[in-house]
């Protein structure tokens, strides 16, 4: 056993996006992180191949399992029934230092947030900015044109909109097309949390939207959320299905594969920030190096564990 190579996590552009998980206990059982139901029955998880974990409501976990899914570098996240609601998350693995400060350094600086932001805008809808437009004035072209999206999308899938309007305490008090919307804005927030944090970056310190813990990870899940979510949730709410959430996740999930969007997040947050042209800082010359050095790690942003 000795002549092993040592364990080495996936990747997370290698990974599964998500997974969904409920009624049952996550444990670690015979070396396995399996979920034990009510009778019983053992269903194996592949913790380290996938990226998220969500969990809804009935699923106990033990110690062990957050044990096994941190060292896997498995983000675990609770959620209200059918990924409706984001109520908590893991960081297994923690931000790193430099890449904090290069992050808070860009947001900080009205210029290099300018120029984050003007980044994304590019991105999200494949042309230039207007010039000579603030953070708060490209917010409102963006809103704009977001609005314009909806209602296309509701057109061409033939659903009933009257807008995006819900009530995030009350599930229920919102339309068909805004249920399938929340729940596919969920799923992408999952997945891009768990990239944010792999790349060792902070949720809370965003860009266009700010003061909420998961600010960047609102940021960067509006760069893929049109192209992905949106579409699948309209299409569900098209065929008015008995179960819409449920049906929700699973196209989103299937979405995720074809599009291969974990190998596309990370290196789409590298490219926002890049924009911002400064360079992450180095480590003062007075300070003290780390007592126990950790292991070597893959190298790669996206590694995790």
């Amino acid at each position: 056993m000795n002549d092993l190579p040592p364990q080495r996590p996936i990747a997370i552009k290698e990974r599964l996006s998500i997974a969904f998980l409920e009624k049952g206990e996550l444990d670690v059982l015979d070396g396995a992180f399996v979920l034990v139901d009510v009778n019983g029955v053992r269903t194996h998880i592949p913790v380290g191949g996938v990226a998220c974990l969500m969990l809804e409501p009935g699923i106990r976990v033990s110690h062990a399992a957050v044990t096994l899914a941190a060292r896997a570098g498995c983000l675990l996240t609770w959620v209200g029934e059918a990924g409706v609601r984001l109520y908590a998350a893991g960081q297994p693995g923690g931000a790193r230092s430099d890449r904090l400060l290069y992050q808070a350094r860009l947001a900080l600086a009205d210029g290099a947030r300018l120029k984050v932001v003007r980044q994304m805008y590019k991105i999200r809808f494949d042309e230039d900015p207007p010039s000579n437009r603030s953070v708060e004035q490209l917010r409102g072209v963006e809103g704009a044109r977001v609005k314009r999206m909806y209602k296309l999308l509701a057109r061409q899938h033939k659903v009933p909109w009257k807008g995006r309007n819900y009530d995030a305490k009350n599930w229920g008090s919102g339309d068909l097309p805004n249920r399938c919307i929340s729940a596919a804005t969920a799923c992408i927030h999952g997945i891009c949390e768990a990239a944010v944090l792999a790349a060792g970056y902070a949720p809370a310190v965003g860009f266009i939207h700010t003061g909420k813990p998961k600010s960047f990870v609102y940021d960067i899940a509006d760069l893929f959320k049109f192209e992905t979510v949106i579409p699948a949730a309209f299409s569900v709410a098209a065929k008015n299905p008995h179960d819409p959430e449920r049906d929700v996740r699973l196209l989103c999930r299937d979405k995720f594969r074809e599009t291969k969007i974990l190998a596309k997040i990370i290196p789409t947050i590298e490219e926002v920030l890049a924009a911002g042209g400064m360079s992450p800082p180095k480590a003062p010359k007075e300070s003290i190096p780390i007592a126990i050095p950790e292991k070597e790690n893959l190298g790669d942003v996206g590694h995790r564990g």
